[in-house]
């Protein structure tokens, strides 16, 4: 039976040291037991035994390594501390995200910091940052990443026989091109608890430009709904052409449908049970409310306020300065699934690079120009630290917990 690699390397390193030692006679033994053995070639045993943990070149070339040791050939790094600890903060502003979002986006993100007096980089620092490679800002983050476990949930209710007036649309009916189609969804802030009422997110995309908003409402009536579909309305920076949502009655009630009717905006539903029709706002429920707000229980008017207040921030945040990334093809090879992507570019970059009117874009470059990313990540920080405090005292006047008993309340409400 033939010896494994390791085994062979264990066996060279026991007779190295005797070999080492042996006269020429004893030599010649002992290579004649190591060929019976490793059915190796008896020149190249001798070699390897003679010169065994000793630095050796390569016949024919100028490589150096240690025979019967592998060590990794050592070089100065390129992208020294300086990039590692801007890339760290940069990182940390944006919300994490992937090297292939956050590598076309430095060029951007890097002068309006520099503007914002919240980031001070020497010339080759600031050069290095904008060619790094995708991949080289992933092992370098590799280290601090941290994964995060998600259990989503639904609770949407079969809508009336409206619905069957109402035009279904899947995702690839989508013209990616025009801005203004926008999908909408709600997200529940239940806590695992489902009884009684608790807020609900209304979260709205826009599919060409992958701008959204967020409006929390106190529970799932149509009426509130209603009321935070047409204050999205009044905050997208661009007339909304067309409106998509699932089947639940919340979104499939007359109200809506004739609010649609009159203002001459298309009104369609995905198909049910079909998450997939709605993806383009299924993926911001976890990538911008989820990542904001958690998985606590939301159900008191204070919360309703400061998750409101927190969303007015969080939007800016979100469209000005969140790189995304679109599938633009999709290949099948048997089993094989191959999918390609466009540059990351932000919703704000996506709008200004569509075909709404004129006055729009300037209006949202002049917007853009008052923006500190810095700032409005640290004041997202308070609110999500003032929607924590807030759970945990609910949480102590609900299960009569001591004071000093916070590690227990912040695992409880942050649970997911």
């Amino acid at each position: 039976m033939a010896l494994t690699m390791k085994e062979r390397q264990a066996v060279l390193k026991e007779t190295a040291t005797r070999y080492r030692r042996a006269t020429k006679k004893e030599k010649g033994k002992i290579l004649d037991e190591m060929e019976a053995l490793l059915k190796l070639n008896r020149c190249y045993l001798a070699y390897a035994l003679r010169n065994y943990n000793r630095k050796l070149i390569l016949p024919g070339t100028n490589t150096v390594f240690m025979a019967g040791k592998t060590k990794r050939r050592q070089k100065p790094k390129y992208y020294g501390e300086k990039v590692a600890m801007a890339l760290e903060f940069i990182w940390h502003l944006l919300d994490f995200p992937c090297g292939r979002r956050l590598a076309p986006y430095l060029k951007e993100i890097i002068p309006v910091l520099e503007r914002c007096g919240e980031l001070n980089l020497d010339k080759e620092t600031k050069e290095k940052l904008f060619k790094i490679s995708a991949a080289t800002i992933d092992r370098i983050l590799s280290p601090i990443k941290k994964d995060k476990a998600i259990k989503p949930k639904t609770y949407t209710k079969k809508a009336s026989l409206l619905k069957s007036q109402i035009a279904v649309r899947t995702f690839a009916d989508w013209d990616d091109l025009k801005p203004g189609f926008i999908e909408v969804d709600l997200v529940a802030h239940d806590g695992g608890n489902a009884s009684g009422e608790f807020c609900q997110t209304l979260d709205a995309t826009c599919v060409a430009t992958c701008w959204t908003e967020t409006i929390a409402v106190k529970n799932k009536a149509r009426r509130w709904v209603f009321e935070a579909i047409k204050e999205i309305r009044r905050r997208f920076p661009f007339p909304i052409q067309g409106i998509d949502s699932d089947n639940g009655g919340e979104f499939i009630n007359s109200h809506l449908a004739k609010y649609c009717e009159n203002n001459k905006i298309a009104f369609t539903r995905s198909r049910p049970y079909r998450k997939n029709d709605n993806c383009y706002v299924e993926q911001k429920n976890y990538s911008v409310v989820r990542k904001a707000v958690g998985y606590m229980r939301y159900d008191t008017e204070e919360e309703l306020m400061l998750l409101n207040e927190l969303y007015v921030i969080l939007r800016l945040y979100t469209n000005f300065f969140q790189p995304t990334m679109k599938l633009v093809e999709k290949i099948r090879t048997g089993s094989k699934v191959t999918k390609k992507y466009d540059r990351a570019k932000t919703p704000y970059q996506r709008v200004l690079d569509s075909s709404i009117e004129q006055e729009d874009k300037k209006r949202l470059k002049e917007q853009y120009a008052t923006l500190n990313p810095v700032a409005l990540k640290d004041e997202i920080t308070r609110l999500q630290n003032q929607l924590i405090k807030s759970v945990a005292q609910k949480m102590r006047k609900q299960r009569s917990l001591p004071p000093n008993d916070l590690e227990y309340i912040l695992c409880e409400a942050t649970r997911g």
